[in-house]
């Protein structure tokens, strides 16, 4: 049907294309004759029931009314009619939908004046071929004619429709060269389009030069600012409007409390209640929907409720505020039994409904209760729009089921920005990052914009990839949009470029972000913390309560991890302390990372008792101690403590055995460790990752074996990556083994040619061998490559102060009293009898310097 209106409209702009010359000509000379016959009284009687019958036409009009529309149009062939009343069947045909019908008639029109051009410019809009309707404007203005205030609001709404402001802009410049911008319909248009664009300042500007302002004005420019998120300026437009003469309605309070709920902004929504009850509309279900919404989503379920049940009528809308306002709380299991009174009253769950209830699934932990509501999606035909395709998608990533969210995604064609955004944070859940970027570029190559939430949800996916070149075009696409200031985009590329190895990036776009909350504040200090700078994690902590941002458990656990990591055992009990007075002691996110802080600090004792003190513990906090034990070298213990965890009914987690492997390892228990690795995939069912392997290679290697070491190796599912080829260089550095060392060394030479320390592993291996001409030439390739040596340092903890040192380091202020007591230290020990062993035989030039010297 539209390619038929299509070819004939084209058609049709073919005609005027040729024609419109004589046409021009004819109809402006030559008015159509009346007829001899015709009487005053005949015209008469065809004005009123032409009036009536253009009153009744419509779009989705009855046959009989289009039928009535023809019989007037011959009796205007035949009898003849006035060129006003000839534009008003012009007008019936358009209003009727009937474009073709309209289109042979304009033709016969005078098309020197505005009026005919209107209703076909009218009647293209109302279509929505917006295209055609700028076509026939632009043919007006070739033609001469020009246009008046009737043109303008369907020019914009067609400029609208093609989402094309800078054409606006241009009908806007005309506009004002005409006057036409102080009409309060002109201006309306110009304001719903800029802001429904995101124009909002140029909406304000046309708002602000109209002489009069009625509701429906007011609501639009509201509505503007609710829609980008401006929520000042809409409070301000609000209190503006109650100032003026005119009143606020149903629409108004809908628009406002609608920025409250999202916003979470529940002492203004109170005030609104209040509003909205002195003005009446306490009964109107649009707005009473919304209050319900608003105290369910600002977290205050109880006035919530109690509005539920003053209600006098409720209906899907009043239930689906309800429902979601229980599943975003976490009330989860509340929501079931209320999802299924809603089903015994009789109100059908509509898409919207089920979208809402849907998280709660996940939070059950049970995927076949997704699957029960698909089925019920599938056997009621409920609508599969967007919404409701999001939410399926996200609880099968969330399960798992990574087939089944695919399969939903290309089940038709219902795909937009929401539905792309919960692909990419879906793929991203599940470890399938690419699959991730390659949405975000299909969703670019299908032209949809990404919004701020798909910006958050692809930089994870950059993150974990280290895609620095493509993170850096993202966040030049950030800042053109200057959506930079968000704080859930600035968590992600602060922990993008952290993660890519750019922490200085990372702290500088922190540091000129202007709103930071407690997420910005918990990704600096982890990153800083996990990459191998605790002491800034540390003062980023004290500079996080300076400001005023309250600690969460994940800023305390970021923390403790960063004392671990030092470490800083006066810091650490500092914050233990801080933990108990502010009730975060059974919070298993802090508590595990206090067992760990006390593990590193060497205070076992006080590691066991956070543990035991703990009322609640899961497979995190078993690890924490298994770790422990296993850290300090008490394999036993560590092993016991995996015995009680299973009688705890704890299920134990690919952490588990990689703690446990490393036990075994450290305390030479080969057996153990081998038994241990085959029943974490036999008895458990846990598919082996790299770290289990490079902890069953330490394990081998440790104890000399070290054919058995490669075997495992060689027997690995996927590639080893540099860990694993690093722990056989060890091992071979440990045992003397030279052949083993340089396979192990080729390959981590290939994947990670930048690390000094497999260079010097390397070397120190041939050195201890006596092959000082493989030294030279591994120190020589090491020069070649501009590969440095990067120093090791080691620190200490003293009264509260922690001081670092490296090899020969004489940067300390107390360097000389430092090394005047080692040295006097060295004097006791050899009276002892103490000589020092050195860690790698000299080279045999300088044995033979060192003998002459000494002169033996």
């Amino acid at each position: 049907m539209y390619k038929t209106n299509i070819c004939s409209m084209c058609k049709t702009l073919s005609f005027i294309a040729v024609s419109r010359s004589k046409f021009m000509h004819t109809s402006c000379n030559n008015v159509m004759p009346q007829s001899l016959f015709s009487s005053s009284k005949t015209q008469e009687v065809l004005a009123i029931k032409l009036e009536s019958v253009f009153r009744a036409c419509s779009d989705d009009a009855p046959v009989s009314v289009l039928q009535q529309v023809r019989e007037i149009h011959a009796q205007v062939i035949v009898g003849g009619i006035s060129d006003n009343n000839s534009s008003k069947i012009l007008g019936m045909y358009v209003l009727s939908g009937r474009i073709k019908d309209a289109s042979n008639m304009f033709f016969r029109l005078e098309l020197c004046y505005s009026l005919p051009w209107n209703w076909m410019i009218r009647g293209f809009s109302m279509k929505g071929w917006f295209d055609f309707a700028l076509l026939f404007y632009f043919k007006m203005l070739g033609s001469g004619v020009s246009p008046d205030k009737y043109t303008f609001p369907y020019v914009i709404k067609a400029c609208g429709g093609l989402n094309n402001v800078p054409l606006c802009k241009m009908v806007h410049d005309m506009i004002l060269s005409m006057g036409f911008h102080m009409d309060l319909f002109v201006g309306s248009a110009l304001i719903k389009l800029y802001a429904d664009n995101g124009y909002v300042h140029h909406a304000r500007c046309v708002f602000d030069e109209l002489p009069q302002r009625d509701t429906i004005l007011w609501n639009v420019m509201l509505n503007g600012y609710v829609k980008n998120g401006d929520f000042n300026n809409a409070i301000g437009t609000f209190q503006e409007m109650r100032k003026s003469h005119s009143k606020t309605n149903s629409v108004t309070f809908t628009c406002i409390l609608s920025t409250c709920a999202t916003r979470g902004i529940l002492c203004v929504g109170i005030q609104l209640h209040g509003l909205v009850i002195g003005s009446g509309f306490e009964f109107d279900s649009q707005v009473t929907n919304t209050l319900l919404a608003m105290y369910s989503k600002c977290g205050n379920l109880f006035d919530a409720c109690k509005l539920f049940n003053t209600m006098p009528r409720t209906d899907t809308v009043t239930w689906n505020g309800l429902i979601a306002g229980y599943v975003q709380n976490g009330f989860t299991d509340e929501a079931v039994p209320l999802f299924k009174e809603m089903i015994s009253t009789g109100v059908k769950p509509d898409s919207i409904t089920l979208a809402s209830f849907l998280p709660s699934v996940i939070e059950s932990g049970s995927v076949n209760h997704g699957k029960e509501i698909h089925s019920y999606i599938v056997r009621h035909g409920v609508p599969f729009d967007v919404y409701l395709k999001s939410a399926l998608i996200d609880i099968y990533f969330k399960g798992g089921d990574v087939d089944m969210a695919l399969k939903i995604f290309q089940q038709d064609a219902s795909v937009d920005v929401a539905v792309c955004t919960a692909m990419i944070s879906g793929y991203v859940l599940n470890g399938l990052n690419i699959d991730a970027i390659n949405v975000f570029r299909w969703l670019i190559q299908e032209g949809m914009t990404p919004n701020r939430l798909t910006m958050a949800s692809v930089l994870p996916a950059c993150a974990a990839l280290a895609a620095l070149k493509l993170g850096k075009e993202l966040h030049c696409n950030i800042l053109k949009k200057q959506l930079d200031n968000l704080c859930h985009i600035g968590s992600a590329i602060t922990d993008m470029y952290a993660k890519c190895g750019r922490l200085n990036l990372a702290y500088k776009f922190f540091r000129r972000m202007s709103e930071r909350d407690s997420v910005c504040w918990n990704s600096m200090i982890a990153s800083f913390s996990q990459h191998g700078k605790p002491e800034m994690a540390i003062d980023l902590f004290r500079q996080m309560g300076m400001s005023g941002i309250k600690f969460g458990s994940m800023t305390l656990s970021s923390a403790l991890s960063a004392c671990a990591n030092l470490p800083a055992f006066y810091y650490g009990k500092e914050l233990h302390g801080f933990v108990v007075r502010n009730s975060f002691s059974s919070d298993t996110f802090v508590a595990s990372p206090l067992i760990d802080m006390y593990s590193k600090c060497g205070k076992l004792a006080l590691a066991r008792c956070v543990f035991d003190l703990m009322d609640w513990k899961n497979e995190v906090s078993w690890n924490s101690i298994i770790a422990a034990y296993g850290n300090h070298g008490r394999p036993r213990e560590c092993l016991d403590l995996f015995h009680e965890m299973l009688e705890a009914e704890i299920h134990p987690d690919h952490v588990t055995f990689l703690v446990i492997l490393s036990a075994c390892g450290h305390a030479g228990l080969v057996d153990e460790g081998i038994y241990y690795f085959r029943c974490m995939t036999d008895a458990y069912g846990i598919c082996a990752r790299m770290e289990h392997y490079a902890c069953m290679v330490d394990l081998y290697g440790r104890a000399g074996c070290l054919h058995e070491a490669f075997d495992t190796i060689k027997s690995m599912p996927f590639t080893p990556d540099a860990g694993v080829w690093g722990t056989l260089l060890g091992s071979c550095r440990v045992h003397g083994n030279v052949e083993l060392a340089t396979l192990a060394s080729k390959h981590l030479l290939e994947l990670d040619p930048k690390n000094s320390g497999y260079y010097v592993l390397l070397s120190n291996i041939h050195a201890g061998a006596g092959e000082w001409e493989n030294v030279l030439k591994i120190r020589s390739l090491m020069k070649e490559r501009g590969v440095q040596k990067i120093p090791a340092y080691s620190w200490i903890d003293v009264n509260g102060g922690t001081h670092m040192f490296s090899a020969a380091d004489g940067s300390h202020r107390q360097s000389v009293e430092i090394y005047l007591i080692l040295n006097s230290l060295l004097l006791e020990l050899r009276k002892q009898g103490y000589v020092p062993q050195p860690y790698l035989p000299l080279h045999p030039q300088v044995m033979s310097k060192n003998s002459v010297e000494t002169g033996e």
